[in-house]
């Protein structure tokens, strides 16, 4: 009888280990009837606010699409989506903690911010640029030597802007700042030269101001950004259900009218991303 113990002990804990990892997020969501997502309010055209106070963005979109799927493979009658604002700081976090189910804003996929999270499929491909004002001659990131460039504190822009600079010696002051609207308020006012981001951000935010006309932006990018959605780390059966969503959108084309409402303004999705789109139409 001892010795049948011992044997029944690891078998048991064998079996156990998959319905654990299979519990979780989906699980929260089907007994609470509610999906959290996180939005940061000065990330558009991907993340922001409107006039009423409602998140809305590339981001977003996608984020109510992958809602509808996961209630539909719940068999959920309804569903609620609770939404919560994040900062670029804290975005992380909220989703490691459990605070949120699913960050929707501009995160881009590194293997360093996998350690405390998952990401979903690739949603967006972009680079990192410099906005300046228009009266400058300044084109590409060499004419900033001597200057000052604001970046967004804790985001991979500021690591990479920092590699940039190093590697070609240019001895820039950076200035950090805790989101972009900070950036361009200090880039408008002239106490800095340049403010480093994602360059699809940058000119949603530019589009957005009522001095817009006053900036240009760098004809080179320092670097690619693949932003993908932020999920728990280590909840595989949720990350499917991310997937399915997106990849659906992808194979049949439906991520081109969720790409026209938010960055149609912006010109056709590049060749690159385009095939990002055609690679991740994972079939079924």
């Amino acid at each position: 009888m001892p010795n049948r113990m011992w044997v029944f002990f690891p078998l048991a804990l064998l079996l156990a280990g998959p319905v654990a990892a299979q519990s979780g997020t989906l699980d929260k969501i089907r007994s609470s009837g509610v999906m959290t997502m996180g939005y940061i309010k000065s990330s558009a055209p991907f993340s922001f606010v409107d006039e009423s106070g409602q998140p809305q963005g590339y981001s977003v979109e996608l984020c109510r699409a992958i809602a509808n799927g996961v209630r539909a493979q719940l068999k959920l009658p309804s569903l609620e989506t609770r939404w919560v604002e994040l900062t670029i700081q804290n975005r992380l976090e909220a989703v490691a903690n459990g605070r949120v189910d699913i960050e929707c804003s501009t995160t881009t996929w590194t293997f360093s911010r996998q350690a405390l999270v998952d990401f979903s499929l690739i949603t967006f491909l972009d680079g990192a640029s410099i906005l300046t004002r228009s009266e400058t001659n300044a084109g590409r990131i060499g004419d900033f030597a001597g200057k000052r460039v604001a970046v967004i504190t804790g985001t991979t822009t500021e690591k990479v802007l920092r590699g940039a600079l190093a590697r070609r010696s240019i001895n820039a002051e950076i200035v950090t700042v805790a989101d972009r609207a900070e950036g361009l308020k200090l880039l408008d006012s002239s106490k800095v030269d340049g403010f480093a981001s994602d360059r699809t951000a940058l000119i949603g935010i530019v589009m957005r101001s009522k001095t817009g006309h006053s900036f240009k932006l760098l004809d080179e990018d320092f670097s690619v950004e693949q932003y993908a959605l932020a999920l728990p780390r280590g909840d595989h059966e949720f990350r499917l259900a991310v997937n399915r969503v997106l990849a659906r959108l992808y194979r049949t084309g439906a991520i081109q009218q969720i790409y026209d409402q938010w960055l149609g303004k912006l010109g056709p999705p590049s060749l690159l991303l385009s095939a990002t789109y055609f690679i991740q139409g994972i079939s079924e």
